[in-house]
């Protein structure tokens, strides 16, 4: 399995607008539409990402814990679909009711998105305050796929927490590690 760490787009960089195509629905959805009033999550995964698969519960749990306190979260799929097609938007939407998504899992056909976000891995987790501006770029925790370390998701957990109490977010983060987003 190979590892891709995340590129650590720059603090306060202001998040890129999109407007993608939501897997379950088949709707066209807006950063400004999804948006949270407290700060907003944006993820890049994907369904077959060992990675992803090892956190998919807690990313799950995270939107289910935050969402009530303004924070949106959003997902990004933004995998070549010709060389993985079981990262296909018919199989996203499947994925997302299986592991009980209550956010939007949306496709990135043209893989812009992932590129302006600077995106490398999945997952790879960017979260912004209510001004769209980058406050963390950083790991869930320290788990990873056989290091018996337990899911907490302790790091994004602590930066939400901060983020929903006014409070400073530490600017030492780790990046994210995952497997590489492919690319076309």
């Amino acid at each position: 399995m190979a590892r891709t760490e995340s590129n650590m787009l720059p603090l306060g960089t202001i998040a890129p607008h999109f407007k993608l195509t939501d897997s379950v629905d088949n709707t066209k959805k807006s950063l400004n539409e999804l948006k949270g009033t407290t700060g907003t999550l944006v993820m890049f995964i994907c369904n077959h990402c060992p990675f992803v698969n090892h956190v998919s519960s807690e990313l799950s749990q995270l939107a289910k814990d935050y969402i009530s306190k303004g924070i949106n979260c959003i997902a990004i799929s933004s995998n070549d679909i010709i060389t993985h097609p079981q990262d296909r938007p018919d199989l996203m939407a499947k994925y997302a009711i299986n592991e009980d998504y209550i956010f939007p899992y949306l496709y990135d056909q043209t893989q812009n998105i992932a590129k302006a976000y600077n995106a490398a891995c999945t997952p790879d987790f960017f979260l912004f305050n209510a001004d769209l501006e980058l406050v963390y770029t950083g790991q869930l925790d320290d788990s990873r796929p056989e290091n018996d370390k337990p899911v907490t998701g302790k790091d994004l957990r602590a930066a939400m927490t901060a983020l929903v109490n006014n409070k400073a977010i530490s600017t030492n983060q780790k990046p994210s590690m995952g497997c590489s987003i492919k690319w076309k």
